[in-house]
């Protein structure tokens, strides 16, 4: 567990940045109420209607997410405390003064606490701006640094020379950071590229992740991971997208991903066909099926239990995925322990084994 400064517990240990879309809000639906305390996910909000709203408030027991709202037009109706869903407020250093206001308000509402994103491109006129910036959201919040968790984004890291541009501004930030008594630093940093359109198809291909990479250079710092799950820092970049079957699978170190055109044209054959390669393939897991919710139901499609879904049902069991992953890497003893951090009803054959009872055998990957 990573100690806060100070020498506290510094929980949770996962802080993920997601969009407030259907298939990560999803994913995080499926988390047990003994894993969901372990994150924190941000939550960014970049357009607002009842269905967000509604699966922010169906999320397990535990889990309690923090909300950006910068991306919305300052109104009433961009104001989380008025949402009636625990929450955290985000809190930019670029926000105005009425929606800092109502930052504090959120903030005495739910947990008495905040999440303060520092973009490290936002720190560049000198420590003591940044200082000045931050006491200017604590006057107005009415908040103190111990109520605030900081969040120092690096962005974009999606190449080595990015790493090296990143790690030097991140170590900057971090001793700022030292002078206050916040309640915990955490660093964000997302390595998946914006499209995947370039990639090839019918087999997997490998992707590096760099925001790990950056992250375990920056263990002697002693502060909490974030990234961006198997989104890109700039998801506004990402267009449409193909609507191929698409998977991104997390294993040690990168990211395979599955786009499958062969099989004909009906996506339930192609969808079938990539998930009975990639659970054959060397990095499928141990556990199988019972790794996480989403691995649960890239099984399901490889016996042909179901259908192949849609773009957003491939996210969410590509984040469930990557959840799960990335808290065995951060607690791998207790992770072993208790299983997988998911829940769904589950054949015992599966659980035991990872394998379908019968039909979900294939040839290894690529």
């Amino acid at each position: 567990m990573v100690p806060a400064h100070g020498g506290r517990a510094a929980e949770p240990v996962y802080r993920p940045v997601l969009v407030g879309r259907r298939g990560e809000l999803e994913a995080l639906a499926h988390l047990d109420e003994a894993t969901a305390p372990l994150l924190a996910p941000v939550i960014d909000v970049h357009t607002l209607d009842a269905c967000i709203v509604e699966s922010l408030g169906r999320l397990p027991a535990g889990l309690l997410p923090a909300v950006d709202v910068s991306a919305l037009p300052e109104a009433p109706q961009s104001e989380p405390a008025r949402w009636g869903v625990p929450l955290v407020p985000v809190i930019g250093l670029a926000e105005s003064n009425r929606r800092l206001v109502a930052h504090g308000v959120a903030a005495r509402a739910y947990a008495r606490r905040a999440v303060v994103r520092l973009r490290t491109g936002q720190a560049r006129a000198g420590p003591d701006a940044t200082t000045g910036a931050v006491e200017r959201v604590w006057r107005l919040t009415r908040l103190v640094p111990e109520q605030c968790d900081l969040l120092i984004d690096a962005g974009d890291v999606c190449c080595p020379a990015d790493v090296r541009l990143a790690e030097p501004r991140v170590r900057r930030l971090v001793e700022w950071a030292r002078r206050h008594a916040w309640r915990s630093v955490t660093v964000v940093a997302g390595g998946m590229p914006p499209t995947l359109a370039r990639l090839p198809t019918d087999e997997p291909a490998r992707l590096d992740r760099f925001d790990w990479q950056l992250w375990r250079r920056l263990a002697d710092l002693d502060v909490g991971y974030g990234d961006y799950g198997v989104g890109s820092a700039t998801p506004d970049a990402e267009g449409p997208g193909d609507r191929l079957p698409t998977l991104r699978y997390t294993t040690d170190g990168a990211w395979w991903i599955y786009r499958w055109s062969r099989r004909g044209g009906r996506g339930d054959e192609r969808l079938a066909d990539l998930c009975r390669t990639l659970a054959s393939a060397p990095w499928w897991p141990a556990q199988g099926a019972a790794f996480s919710w989403g691995d649960h139901e890239i099984m399901r499609r490889a016996r042909r239990a179901a259908g192949a879904g849609s773009p957003a049902n491939w996210i969410a069991w590509s984040t469930s995925h990557h959840l799960a992953h990335v808290l065995a890497a951060l607690r791998p003893t207790e992770r072993d322990q208790r299983g997988g951090p998911w829940r769904a009803g589950q054949d015992a054959s599966e659980r035991r084994t990872g394998r379908p009872q019968r039909g979900g055998e294939s040839r290894r990957a690529g």
